[in-house]
């Protein structure tokens, strides 16, 4: 199906713009996602848009003609409009030319599959869109079976969190649950909780990481509860030769995920 939309007051555009609030996300099942690289990678791995929404008086692009013509193909909808009219809609005043409309996934524990990978990551209460992220890039890089979201922590569907993935949210599985149902979902089969932590810690580089191992980060700016380490079968620490007393959440994890790479390959 293919339209026009000329209107400020349609209620797609009203619909479309309520996407961009996490409570209207929830409600809805669906999140936006802007610009073509990001709509392409989705495509490359048979993701599409439930909705496509491109401003009038584009250039001409060979990948987005396919990809207007996949999103046709599948049954979705093409919405042409003005670039003032999909500004209004993603919030930005210099919007990319295109939107997609996509529909959220299942994220819980019982759609993962622990024997997918030898490394997982997990993040409790992070608050930052960007650190979420940049972990779901990690993730895609070191070849993670996905990323555990424990606890109150940012939207992995909101436009900060899709744009800082930079793709990886549609390559890497994400699951969200509270960690008193992550706790028995993990001990219920094989797995190595594995904390970055100052507490009883021993020398990252040294530890021997098992296979499969989930990676576990804390809040950005308080870490982990001691509870929470302590329930870990291993806690290691990274050397701090500065004044910083501790990495970034995203980048703790980035660190780890390689060491744990190198780790389980050996």
């Amino acid at each position: 199906m293919r339209r026009q939309i000329t209107g400020f007051s349609n209620p797609t555009v009203k619909y479309l713009r309520s996407l961009r609030d996490k409570k209207h996300r929830k409600r809805s099942g669906q999140f936006l996602v802007e610009g073509l690289r990001l709509l392409e990678d989705a495509r490359s791995i048979g993701r599409l848009p439930q909705m496509l929404v491109m401003a009038e008086g584009r250039d001409d692009h060979a990948l987005l003609a396919r990809l207007e013509a996949d999103v046709m193909a599948a049954g979705g909808e093409v919405i042409t409009t003005t670039p003032d009219i999909l500004s209004k809609i993603t919030g930005k005043d210099n919007a990319q030319s295109v939107t997609g409309v996509f529909d959220e996934w299942d994220t819980r524990l019982a759609a993962l599959t622990r024997s997918a990978a030898p490394i997982w990551l997990v993040a409790q209460a992070l608050r930052d869109p960007g650190n979420l992220g940049t972990m779901l890039r990690t993730g895609d890089a070191v070849g993670a079976g996905g990323l555990i979201l424990i606890d109150e922590c940012a939207d992995p569907f909101s436009a900060e969190a899709v744009r800082a993935s930079m793709g990886a949210v549609f390559t890497v599985p994400v699951a969200q649950a509270r960690w008193e149902e992550f706790l028995p979902w993990l001990r219920a089969g094989e797995g190595q909780l594995v904390a970055a932590s100052l507490r009883d810690a021993v020398p990252y580089r040294a530890a021997d990481y098992r296979a499969p191992c989930f990676i576990l980060v804390g809040n950005e700016s308080q870490g982990l509860p001691e509870d929470y380490e302590a329930a870990c079968d291993l806690r290691v620490t990274m050397p701090m030769l500065g004044r910083a007393d501790s990495l970034n959440a995203a980048v703790a994890a980035a660190v780890l995920g390689y060491e744990v790479l190198a780790g389980v390959e050996r």
